[in-house]
C-alpha cells in the first residue's frame, strides 16, 4: 500500500500549524512601472488610480489581500524621481518613511524598458536598507518576448550584485494579464511576520471614502489631457451627504468636489467646449465611485484655479499634501 495519503495527510497538519502572518509590503519604483496595477491586481479590486501618465500616485494607499494563511498589506508609494517642485520632495519623503516602516520592499521594473538611471538610483537606496527583505519584480511581461525578459532577469539580478547585496526572490509578473500575481503573494507571504490579521475580513484599504472618491475624479480627469496638465491636477471632496427626502429604498448620495489646477489657462482644457470635458469626467468617475460605495450618486464638480499650488506650502496643505 503506498505511504502518499499518510504524507498527504502530514502535509495537510504541517499546514493548519503553520502560524498566521501579516504585514507591509510595499512597491517601489520609478513612475510608471506598473506598481498601482499589481496592487489592484493583488486585491482584486480597484484601490489604487492608474493612469499612462508617470506620477499619478500621490497617496499611500493601502490595499490588502486576505488569505488563509496571511494578510498582505500593500503599500503603494509614489515614484521616487528627481524632484523639481515642493510636491516632489514632499512624495519622496513619503517613499523614504514608508520604506522605513515595511517588512517587504517589492522593486517593480517594467519589462519592455531597459534599466535606466533612475532605476540605479532606487536600488541604491534600497541596498542601504539592511534589514528588510527585498523582492525584484519584472512587471508587465505581458509586453516583450522571452529573450527579452531573461535579457532583464539577469540585469536586475547583476545590479544587485554590483551593489553588494541579495534579492530575496525575482518573479516576472503581469498585472493585466493576471500571469504569477498569486506566485506573488506567494512569495510575499513568508517574509512576513508571525501575527494575527491586522484588518477585518472584508476590509480592501484603509484610505478614507473622500480621499479614495478624490483620487477616483483625479483618474477621470487625467484621461485625454494634455501633457503639462498631470502634475497640476488636484482634487478635494468638500463634502459627501446623502440626500435626506430619499425613502430608504431609493439613496442617493450628494458629493460635492472642486478639481483645482494652477493657471486660469487650463481651466478651459479641463473643461472643454461647452463643458464636455468636465461631464466626460463626471460620467466616468461617477461609475467607480458607485461601485466603491455600493450606493447611487450624484455627483457635483467644479474646476477652480489654485494658482503654483505645487510651489506654495499653504495651498499644498490646504490640498492635502
Amino acid at each position: 500500500m503506498s505511504a502518499r495519503p499518510n504524507q498527504e495527510a502530514a502535509a495537510q497538519r504541517a499546514e493548519n500549524d503553520a502560524p498566521h502572518r501579516a504585514g507591509f509590503a510595499c512597491f517601489v519604483g520609478r513612475p510608471n512601472a506598473g506598481k498601482s496595477t499589481l496592487t489592484n491586481a493583488l486585491v482584486g479590486q480597484k484601490v489604487a488610480i492608474t493612469s499612462n501618465r508617470p506620477q499619478t500616485t500621490r497617496h499611500t494607499v493601502r490595499g490588502i489581500v486576505h488569505r488563509d494563511d496571511a494578510q498582505l498589506i500593500l503599500v503603494d508609494t509614489p515614484g521616487l524621481h528627481k524632484p523639481r517642485t515642493l510636491l516632489g520632495e514632499r512624495l519622496n519623503d513619503v517613499v523614504r518613511t514608508t520604506w522605513a516602516e515595511v517588512d517587504v520592499i517589492g522593486f517593480c521594473l517594467p519589462a519592455d524598458q531597459k534599466l535606466g538611471p533612475g532605476d540605479k538610483y532606487i536600488v541604491k537606496e534600497l541596498a542601504g536598507i539592511k534589514k528588510t527583505p527585498k523582492i525584484a519584480i519584472i512587471t508587465k511581461t505581458d509586453l516583450v518576448d522571452s529573450k527579452a525578459l531573461a535579457e532583464q532577469l539577469l540585469a536586475v539580478s547583476a545590479l544587485a550584485d554590483e551593489l553588494g547585496f541579495e534579492w530575496a526572490e525575482i518573479v516576472p509578473v503581469s498585472a493585466v494579464g493576471d500571469k504569477q500575481v498569486d506566485l506573488l503573494a506567494d512569495l510575499i507571504a513568508p517574509l512576513l511576520p508571525e501575527s494575527p490579521p491586522l484588518y477585518p475580513e472584508g476590509d480592501l484599504t484603509d484610505e478614507p471614502e473622500m480621499v479614495m472618491v478624490a483620487e477616483l475624479i483625479r483618474e477621470a480627469a487625467l484621461e485625454g489631457v494634455r501633457d503639462e496638465l498631470p502634475h497640476s491636477i488636484a482634487v478635494v471632496v468638500e463634502e459627501m451627504l446623502p440626500r435626506t427626502d430619499r425613502p430608504a429604498d431609493k439613496p442617493l448620495l450628494d458629493i460635492h468636489a472642486n478639481v483645482y489646477i494652477e493657471r486660469p489657462s487650463q481651466k478651459g482644457i479641463i473643461i472643454g467646449p461647452k463643458g464636455k470635458r468636465l461631464k466626460e469626467v463626471g460620467t466616468k468617475s461617477r461609475k467607480h465611485i458607485e461601485a466603491l460605495l455600493g450606493t447611487p450618486v450624484f455627483l457635483d464638480l467644479h474646476v477652480k484655479v489654485a494658482k503654483d499650488w505645487q510651489r506654495d506650502p499653504k495651498q499644498l496643505r490646504k490640498l492635502g499634501f
